[in-house]
């Protein structure tokens, strides 16, 4: 078979699979994301591992399934930020601050204080703390979009405290970088000119989103072209995605979440919306989250990394209820609210998975490390919906 038959044909299963784990998932009284995972999981190598039938031997594949997941986190966190307002996000300014700042820091802590409980050298723990302390801000977004909680005091300050833990993951691992394996003599130089190029990209794209998109985006309108604005605005997401990594050092989903932000501005907010969440919701996102149980394979975990696995889950748990909640409170929240923070901040994502890989690559962890934090990741995706599900009231989102 052609490999692009065997793509249609993958891709096909992918999607249909996800729809249907998410149909069982919500008539289960669960969020439909934890249903697409597990049908990922299902799909994987851990059960039945289908990108190695007979009828896929395509060796790029695979590769080709995360691209197209890649674009839909893209997708996602785009239409998370399209659905805020930089007002809310101000208003919860310190709040954000605090709880990303408390949350990264303690979980960062308390991983190392783990690693090297399990006999992991100084360098090594240190960054098996950097590994888990990122919260994926996917998970967390669609379930409050799915509660219609997402505009909540407490959905605001997650989305950007999510985004700050993100960050700080990002900067952590560059430092770590250049400091462990580039030589103290350079290190330090070298992060310096990691801070600038973060402080310059959030200059240059928020200078962009404020004077130039508004006035760029009513031109287009008006222009002859079918489709001209969505497709303008899909062009801008990835050109923001792409000059977050590759030029302010940051995540690609960072500024995929900004330009969001920055057209949720837009008089043509709504059309936008539309236009995306169909593609989005109907495509790219359902593949983001079944690629996630694609990814793990449980048959590959032993059993001493199936209790350093437990005692990751109780760290991200413990460190997240207590450093995000006490973020929370000292910013002006609730108890209740300030719980609901902290079981919104527990699940790990795409930023865990990278900064994994580089692990990998660069010799810090092994492949049983590897394995069982892409387990945790699993783990936190599927149980997190539900206890979001259980600690939020049901309620309309505010308009």
């Amino acid at each position: 078979m052609l490999p692009f038959l065997q793509f249609i044909l993958a891709i096909s299963l992918l999607i249909g699979a996800a729809k249907v784990g998410g149909y069982l998932s919500s008539r289960l009284g669960q969020p439909a994301v934890a249903g697409e995972i597990m049908a990922g999981l299902i799909l994987g190598p851990s059960v039945l591992n289908f990108l190695h039938w007979p009828a896929f031997t395509d060796a790029h594949l695979g590769e080709t399934i995360t691209y197209l997941a890649e674009l839909g986190i893209l997708l996602l966190l785009f239409i998370a930020g399209l659905d805020l307002h930089l007002n809310d996000l101000a208003k919860s300014g310190k709040t954000t601050v605090m709880v990303g700042s408390l949350g990264f820091g303690l979980t960062l802590g308390m991983g190392y204080l783990l690693a090297t409980i399990f006999s992991y050298e100084t360098k090594q723990a240190l960054f098996i703390g950097l590994i888990l302390a990122p919260t994926s801000i996917g998970i967390s977004a669609q379930t409050l979009m799915e509660l219609k909680v997402l505009r909540s005091k407490v959905g605001t300050t997650l989305l950007g405290a999510a985004a700050i833990d993100d960050t700080l993951g990002v900067l952590g691992v560059s430092i770590f970088i250049a400091l462990y394996l580039g030589g103290a003599s350079s290190g330090f130089s070298s992060v310096f000119v990691i801070l600038l190029r973060m402080s310059l990209f959030l200059v240059f794209a928020s200078a962009v989103g404020f004077w130039i998109l508004p006035k760029t985006t009513q031109i287009v309108e008006k222009l002859p072209i079918s489709q001209g604005l969505i497709a303008f605005t899909f062009i801008t997401m990835l050109f923001y995605a792409w000059s977050a990594e590759v030029l302010g050092h940051m995540a690609a989903i960072i500024g995929a979440f900004l330009a969001g932000l920055f057209f949720a501005r837009s008089s043509f907010k709504d059309k936008i919306e539309r236009g995306f969440s169909s593609i989005a919701y109907g495509i790219f996102v359902p593949i983001f989250f079944i690629n996630i149980g694609l990814s793990a394979n449980v048959r590959q975990v032993p059993i001493e990394g199936l209790i350093f696995l437990a005692g990751m889950l109780v760290v991200i748990v413990i460190s997240k209820l207590v450093g995000a909640g006490l973020g929370g409170r000292f910013g002006g929240l609730t108890i209740r609210e300030s719980v609901q923070l902290g079981f919104g901040m527990i699940p790990r994502g795409e930023v865990v998975l990278i900064i994994a890989s580089i692990g990998i690559t660069e010799g810090l962890i092994d492949s049983i490390v590897f394995s069982t934090i892409v387990m945790l990741v699993i783990i936190t995706s599927l149980i997190t919906p539900p206890i979001l599900q259980k600690v939020f009231p049901t309620s309309k989102e505010p308009n």
